[in-house]
């Protein structure tokens, strides 16, 4: 179940990725599909993602406001020097799908432009999920531990002269207690606390993400008992 969950965070909680890019105008050194890759990867700010519809769900032939959002991107460098272009000048039609951001933070590095360099483009983002494609991925890095001071023996620890000294505990260790050393050991127990380090990319909360992964887990599970 702990494993099922890590992997719903991963690829089965939705957001908003930019899937579709169209280039007006490209003088930089950079390849349109090299840009459109980057512009793809850029996270977006997805805390409304339910309010959206995915394209297969929706009536319009391409895309409308109800399953995407519009970005615009027009900048041409006109002084000396080196120009940078960053995912916070992306302009979105809506104002709660945006790059993410944090502080005076620009965000994400996109291209550099040289004297004279221009790039315009339009691109729709849309809802997805990871199975369909990593940018959809609300978490950069998910994993969890059980049993941390291993009362469950489930690991062997190589050590040459202490096991404490050597493999210090976490700080989850502090949530549980160890087991006397000299007690009878149990074969039949089983882990039933499990720890979770959820790092995202910034489009979801952490808590957003444990909360909806969980939701899609359950409406699997209630699938499978109506089947």
């Amino acid at each position: 179940v702990a494993n099922s969950l890590r992997r719903a965070m991963i690829a089965e909680v939705p957001t908003m990725a930019i899937d579709l890019v169209q280039f007006i105008e490209n003088t930089t050194v950079l390849a349109d599909e090299f840009l459109a890759h980057r512009l793809g990867l850029v996270p977006l700010v997805s805390h409304n993602v339910d309010q959206f519809k995915y394209t297969r769900d929706c009536t319009c032939t391409e895309y409308c406001k109800d399953c995407s959002v519009e970005f615009t991107l027009h900048v041409k460098c006109t002084e000396p020097g080196t120009r940078i272009v960053y995912s916070s000048e992306l302009i979105s039609s809506n104002k709660d799908v945006v790059p993410v951001t944090e502080g005076d933070d620009q965000g994400v590095a996109l291209l550099k432009l040289r004297k004279g360099q221009e790039i315009n483009l339009h691109c729709v983002a849309k809802k997805g999920v990871a199975k369909e494609h990593a940018k959809w991925s609300p978490c950069a890095a998910v994993g969890f531990e059980y049993d941390p001071h291993n009362n469950l023996r489930h690991l062997n620890y190589w050590y040459e002269k202490s096991i404490k000294d050597e493999w210090p505990l976490s700080k989850n260790a502090e949530e549980e207690t160890e087991n006397d050393p000299d007690a009878p050991f149990n074969y039949r127990a089983e882990p039933t606390t499990f720890y979770f380090n959820v790092e995202t990319v910034g489009s979801l909360e952490p808590q957003a993400v444990v909360v909806k992964a969980t939701r899609v887990l359950q409406e699997k599970l209630g699938a499978l008992q109506l089947a």
